[in-house]
């Protein structure tokens, strides 16, 4: 018996070394694993997000007013995120048409709400352009570093996030958009003077002749900022209208002359923002692709909020302010482009002046009044001048990436001034639609400064 309790002793206390030596690896292993930490966004991760959905437009090569509305949903998906974290934003529900309360997060789930915010943007974003891939790609390379960080955070944020670009999508689905996919193309009147012709060298199809049927965000229908009338048409020589014409076509000439040392010449290279210009040589044709003016004015926003050191939520609240007023602005002046339906300088020069006559810039593919440019430029300074102050001196290098240097602008109205101007110089618009283009960019970003509650302090900040 003695033998068998010593052995009995001994078992024992194997059993209680193995299960020493079991808790103490648990414990061991248990010290050793990493709190979560806490996934840290910056307004630079926003930018960045930003910039790589213009990047993926310019590839795709959207049209101004299709790309308008890329930026508006996506930023109004992250805002009203956002939002909830900071007391002193407003909703947009209620204030934009059609828009319903998005979903709200579960109460019993740690949301990082700057995560789904982004999550939102890529999302709505992603579903708006041709090349999702482009995205994908760089939404995997994201949200990999950030469940690395804290994977239960991250996942319950990206769901709510999911969630509300679901929601926005749905939102979106019913602006029109689909339907004037089917619409017919824009019939060319051939028979009146005064009327929009394709232009050189492509002479494409009028662009989106249906956008004015799109649903705007704050403003109240598209002909709200219908602007006054052009000279009428007539190529009399004491005529305003022919004198217009001349106008352009001089500048054009001036420019020419000077050559590359022209600053006009700068300037309508700066803020030409034209998608898609073709070249030709011979048999062989290549295109270059550039940003839309929207894009310009979103980079210009950017600019201003990286100078003022915006955080996160201001960054996206003056993205998203921005956003709606060139979606709008887009919609405004495609609903008296088509319209007016005016034939632009190239044409008449070409049939009346000079046959072998070409404007500095290439003329985009839909009719001339009034001026896209300067509509977009007008609504956009206008929103900036409001969040950021007036006498806001920024260099505005947007266009660095396309070989044009900075330039600097002691406002955004001066920036909003010279981009308008710039059609001229280009040759691709009369003065009538430049003025009143800008006047009814101008009237049209005082309305969404007035009509849209987004920030309780509305505070400006003058630098």
């Amino acid at each position: 018996m003695n033998f068998l309790n010593k052995l009995c002793t001994i078992s024992s206390l194997k059993v209680v070394r193995k299960v020493f030596s079991l808790a103490l690896l648990i414990v061991v292993l248990t010290s050793c694993q990493k709190e979560p930490q806490e996934i840290i966004i910056t307004a630079d991760d926003y930018h960045a997000a930003v910039d790589k959905i213009t990047e993926v437009m310019v590839h795709d090569i959207f049209s101004p007013p299709v790309a308008s509305r890329i930026y508006n949903y996506s930023n109004i998906a992250a805002y009203e995120i956002i939002r909830q974290e900071e007391d002193k934003y407003i909703s947009l529900v209620n204030q934009l048409h059609d828009l319903k309360s998005i979903p709200i997060a579960n109460a019993e789930k740690k949301i990082n709400y700057k995560v789904a915010a982004l999550v939102a943007y890529l999302e709505v974003g992603k579903n708006l352009i041709f090349s999702e891939d482009r995205v994908v790609v760089y939404q995997d390379s994201l949200y990999n570093s950030w469940k690395d960080i804290d994977k239960t955070t991250f996942n319950n944020s990206k769901a709510y996030g999911d969630e509300v670009a679901e929601h926005i999508k749905n939102w979106y689905a019913s602006d029109n958009y689909a339907q004037t996919r089917t619409m017919p193309k824009f019939s060319v009147n051939t028979e009146d003077p005064s009327r929009w012709q394709p232009t050189p060298p492509d002479y494409m199809d009028g662009i989106e002749p249906h956008w004015s049927k799109i649903r705007p965000s704050i403003i109240d229908s598209a002909a709200q900022f219908k602007p006054a009338r052009y000279p009428d048409f007539s190529m009399e020589k004491d005529s305003p209208f022919y004198k217009e014409v001349m106008e352009t076509y001089e500048v054009g000439e001036t420019i020419k002359k000077e050559g590359e040392t022209s600053e006009k010449l700068e300037i309508a290279q700066f803020w030409d923002c034209n998608p898609y210009v073709s070249t030709h040589k011979g048999h062989l044709m290549f295109a270059t692709k550039k940003i839309t003016p929207g894009a310009h004015w979103i980079g210009i926003c950017k600019i201003a909020s990286k100078k003022t050191n915006a955080d996160f939520a201001k960054t996206i609240y003056a993205y998203t302010k921005t956003s709606i007023a060139i979606a709008d602005a887009f919609i405004s002046c495609w609903d008296e482009k088509y319209r007016s339906n005016l034939i632009r300088p190239e044409t008449l020069i070409n049939q009346h002046i000079d046959e072998n006559w070409v404007p500095v810039l290439q003329t985009p593919p839909f009719p001339e009044y009034t001026s896209g440019h300067s509509v977009v430029s007008g609504a956009a300074s206008t929103v900036l001048t409001k969040i950021f102050g007036d006498n806001f001196a920024f260099n505005d290098n947007t266009e660095v990436q396309y070989g044009l240097p900075i330039r600097s602008f002691n406002s955004f109205n001066q920036a909003a001034d010279e981009a308008a101007i710039s059609r001229l110089y280009g040759g691709i618009h009369y003065r009538a639609a430049i003025d009143l283009g800008l006047e009814q960019g101008r009237s049209l970003g005082s309305f969404v400064n007035k009509k849209l509650k987004m920030n309780k302090e509305a505070s400006v900040v003058t630098k």
